[in-house]
């Protein structure tokens, strides 16, 4: 963490009255980072450890970045700005949608500082709403599917890393096979590069 800004997101309490734990706001950001993982909250686990995608979603998404928890937590090389800071809270089908309030107070601010961003790997619905600009257009599938076009922005879209979208990576093998390779390729490249 770093800058003014993250002293107030830390103390943020705007949304403390919807949140079933008091506010802990979990993210990762530093000026020279390359990429930005675009989520949607921390979970339960990641608001105990305080460090986000601690749990085995996170496993998952270093896997497909081919990337290992040192370089992931290594904030000048990865950020980690989920659409809500604060564990949001569990309803019937898995944990609530991210609070609005963070984007409203804190999105633009934090991603503007982001100056060296070359990838940003967006998961789920509510981030690619707000980073693909493409509700009610696309679905999740037709959005992952479109990684060519997203990659020519400095964009990936993927499915959330979540054991819940397991039938999803099952119906969709294509993923694995055809999206994956590229990715790590570009993550790598990226990474190793002094230059990017």
């Amino acid at each position: 963490m770093w800058g003014l800004a993250d002293a107030h997101i830390l103390a943020c309490e705007a949304c403390a009255s919807f949140l079933p734990l008091p506010p802990k706001p979990i993210l990762q950001i530093h000026p020279d980072a390359k990429i930005l993982i675009a989520g949607q909250a921390p979970g339960r686990r990641a608001h105990e450890s305080g460090l986000p995608f601690d749990d085995p979603s996170g496993d998952r998404l270093r896997d497909w970045l081919g990337i290992s928890k040192d370089v992931f937590y290594d904030e000048t090389k990865v950020a980690l700005v989920p659409m809500g800071f604060c564990f949001p809270g569990t309803g019937k089908s898995g944990d609530l949608p991210p609070r609005k309030e963070c984007a409203d107070l804190w999105r633009a601010k934090l991603l503007c500082q982001l100056t060296k961003i070359k990838l940003t790997v967006v998961l789920g619905t509510y981030a690619q709403a707000y980073h693909l600009k493409t509700t009610g257009k696309m679905s999740v599938t037709e959005q992952v599917k479109a990684s060519e076009f997203w990659l020519e922005q400095g964009k990936i879209a993927l499915p959330h890393p979540s054991p819940r979208n397991n039938r999803w990576l099952k119906q969709n093998p294509w993923f694995s096979t055809e999206i994956l390779p590229e990715l790590k390729v570009r993550v790598n490249s990226l990474l190793q590069d002094p230059e990017s």
